[in-house]
């Protein structure tokens, strides 16, 4: 039997495994997205993969990898917090890269800035080694899907 969205999140925050709502998500599939959850945080991960490699001389994370790892996640993070009943739809997405994504793990922490009735902000922060040294930073605005 295949549960719908809103029963894989209940699920998930049961269990504290959100595999099988990533599962769904073909993308996150692809560039290998996880995620954990530390009490009401979510730490969302991207798995050092020679195939999200963009630049072979350093080796560096290409920029779309990255980005597309932060907007997937603001919208799982929706998902997962606000009762978003599927996978909300992106508006506007803005992205400041300030340092290279190197050939490591990557990291990202999402944060509601502002919801509406039908759209949410979202920040959203990368980092590999430590918070304090993001190396991106994004503003995402999605327009909330009915219930």
């Amino acid at each position: 039997m295949k549960m719908n969205i809103r029963e894989l999140v209940k699920q998930a925050h049961e269990t504290g495994d959100y595999s099988q709502l990533i599962a769904q998500i073909p993308y996150a599939n692809k560039i290998g997205v996880s995620c954990e959850r530390f009490g009401d945080d979510v730490i969302f991960k991207l798995p050092a993969n020679k195939l999200n490699i963009g630049n072979p001389l350093l080796p560096a994370i290409h920029g779309g990898v990255i980005g597309g790892f932060m907007e997937l996640s603001a919208a799982l993070y929706l998902m997962m917090f606000q009762d978003v009943p599927k996978l909300p739809k992106i508006v506007d997405f803005s992205i400041d890269y300030l340092r290279a994504g190197y050939y490591q793990d990557t990291f990202v922490e999402c944060e509601l800035t502002r919801q509406g009735k039908r759209v949410a902000n979202v920040s959203i922060y990368a980092w590999q080694k430590t918070r304090n040294e993001p190396i991106t930073t994004a503003r995402a605005h999605f327009l909330i899907p009915e219930n």
